[in-house]
């Protein structure tokens, strides 16, 4: 973690169509800078510029050009730049790399506890239920999708989690067909929430299911389960 006092700032200057390997080179920049415990990175995308070639990339409404200016920005010792800079310029290829000396006022803060510590283990033993519910992707809640207001719902009350998965065919109590086209996506496609936990949280939650699908599918089904979970500790702090 970096402390208050002289550091180094580091800009590297690619062009959005690069690659390493055929990964970004930008992506390929970060996961490298992400691994190997860089303190913090930003990606910053030009709308223009121009580079070596001397050629002019811009961005329009018509049409929007893959060989814009990308820039990553990150503050690290000097000690730890050096380490990187070998492979760092492997990464970027033709792209540059400026480094600046640089003093840090103030250092980021982390969050005191980390994400685990902050979270107490839950184990959800033996049987539980599922519950799905099945309903059209254009239906909404109080101006919102329908789909997220029930994620949100579902996090607010704590249920364990929840998975949303969207049919590519499929038919309802309508019996109409729906389908995603190659040129058109449907925007009925038939919407799922998969969430599981226990029979007395689901029970609790299921009148607010009542109350925000009007016309759709709930089925409830027994599962076994054979892995923890954790649950957002009483405190917010969780996850």
């Amino acid at each position: 973690m970096l402390t208050a006092g002289k550091a180094v700032k580091v800009s590297i200057y690619l062009s959005s169509g690069a690659s390493h390997h055929g990964v970004s080179n930008y992506a390929s920049v970060l996961d490298f800078l992400f691994f190997r415990g860089v303190s913090g990175a930003t990606v910053l995308k030009g709308i223009a510029g121009f580079g070596a070639d001397h050629h002019m990339h811009s961005a329009n409404f018509v049409e929007i050009s893959d060989r814009l200016p990308i820039k990553i920005e990150f503050l690290e010792t000097m000690e730890k730049v050096d380490q990187l800079l070998g492979k760092l310029q492997e990464l970027v290829g033709s792209g540059l790399i400026e480094v600046q000396e640089t003093t840090i006022v103030k250092p980021a803060q982390g969050s005191a506890t980390t994400p685990e510590a902050a979270m107490e283990r839950v184990k959800i033993e033996g049987r539980a239920k599922m519950m799905q519910i099945f309903f059209g992707e254009s239906d909404r809640w109080q101006e919102k999708p329908l789909q997220q207001a029930l994620v949100e719902a579902m996090r607010a009350n704590d249920l364990a989690g929840v998975t949303v998965q969207r049919g590519i065919l499929g038919y309802g109590a309508h019996r109409r067909i729906h389908k995603e086209r190659i040129f058109r996506l449907s925007q009925d496609a038939s919407i799922v929430l998969s969430v599981v936990d226990s029979e007395e949280k689901l029970k609790e939650f299921l009148p607010l299911v009542d109350k925000m699908v009007p016309e759709g599918l709930v089925v409830m089904s027994d599962v076994e389960i054979i892995k923890y979970a954790h649950r957002a500790s009483s405190d917010g702090k969780g996850e």
